[in-house]
């Protein structure tokens, strides 16, 4: 429970400094069912499965060196959980904005999973070798700050990427344009 509230508070975070600092709406125009649904996410997918997911590297992926077991997990964590969170995180927010996640994939999911390799296989070697099991999600979380504003950004089309908008999103809906 305390991984999953952490993370909902850290991902609406992520939207909020996304919104304000990199694309300057203000407060008055601050997209709050955004930032709901960044937070939503955060607390009830990506919190829980992050918390399960290292229990689950922890106990299953040990090898007979502990460099080689910090390899295997971030090699485990970057080509098995990082492309399946990437797709279901935009399709899901495409899905709860009313735009096709088909498209918000096409668009989105190689930028985004190329920033993912610049970023986090060295946090995660960092994390696996030198974090307790039981602060690793937390860590997750607090480097995930910046990275949230940028999947927040990268999801309303910030980067030139703009994701499919729909009808709802032209009249004034959820989302601000880019």
């Amino acid at each position: 429970m305390t991984q999953s509230i952490t993370t909902a508070v850290l991902f609406a975070t992520g939207d909020v400094l996304a919104q304000q600092a990199v694309e300057k709406v203000g407060l008055e125009k601050h997209n709050l069912a955004r930032t709901g649904r960044m937070a939503a996410y955060g607390g009830v997918v990506f919190g829980p499965a992050a918390t399960k997911w290292y229990n689950f590297l922890a106990s299953r992926v040990n090898l007979s060196s502990k460099n080689g077991t910090i390899a295997a997990r971030v090699a485990c964590d970057q080509f098995v959980f990082a492309p399946i969170n990437m797709g279901v995180f935009l399709s899901s927010m495409a899905y709860f904005e009313g735009s096709s996640p088909k498209e918000r994939l096409k668009k989105a999911y190689v930028p985004g999973m190329t920033n993912n390799f610049l970023l986090w296989p060295w946090v995660q070697a960092v994390n696996f070798r030198f974090v307790p099991l039981e602060h690793r999600v937390l860590v997750v979380n607090f480097v995930a700050l910046g990275w949230n504003c940028y999947l927040s950004f990268l999801n309303s089309g910030g980067g030139g990427n703009a994701p499919a908008s729909s009808s709802k999103e032209k009249d004034g809906g959820e989302l601000p344009p880019s």
